[in-house]
C-alpha cells in the first residue's frame, strides 16, 4: 500500500540548506527530511508523555524499589518465575 504524499514548501535557513546539499545527495533529500523530521516529532511525543505520566510511580507504591538491595530481591524473584 502506497504512502500518500504531498508536496509542501517551507523556508530554511541558507546556512542550513548548505549543509543539507552537502551531505544529501539531491534525490535523497526529501526521504531525509522526512526521516528527520519523523524522528523529532517522535521525540516530542516522548517526552509529552513523560511530561504527562511525571509523579505517577511512587515509592509508597513500590516498597520493593526502595533501594539496591530491594532491588535484587525483587528481581530474583522474578526471575525465578522465568524457568
Amino acid at each position: 500500500m502506497a504512502i500518500m504524499q504531498k508536496k509542501v514548501t517551507v523556508t530554511l535557513p541558507q546556512d542550513l540548506i548548505e549543509r543539507l546539499n552537502e551531505a544529501v545527495p539531491s534525490r535523497k533529500r526529501s526521504l531525509f527530511i522526512t526521516e528527520a523530521i519523523r524522528e523529532h516529532l517522535d521525540l516530542i511525543e516522548q517526552i509529552n508523555v513523560l511530561d504527562v505520566s511525571a509523579g505517577s510511580w511512587s515509592l509508597d507504591h513500590h516498597p520493593e524499589m526502595k533501594d539496591e538491595a530491594a532491588i535484587d530481591t525483587w528481581l530474583q524473584g522474578l526471575r525465578q518465575n522465568w524457568g
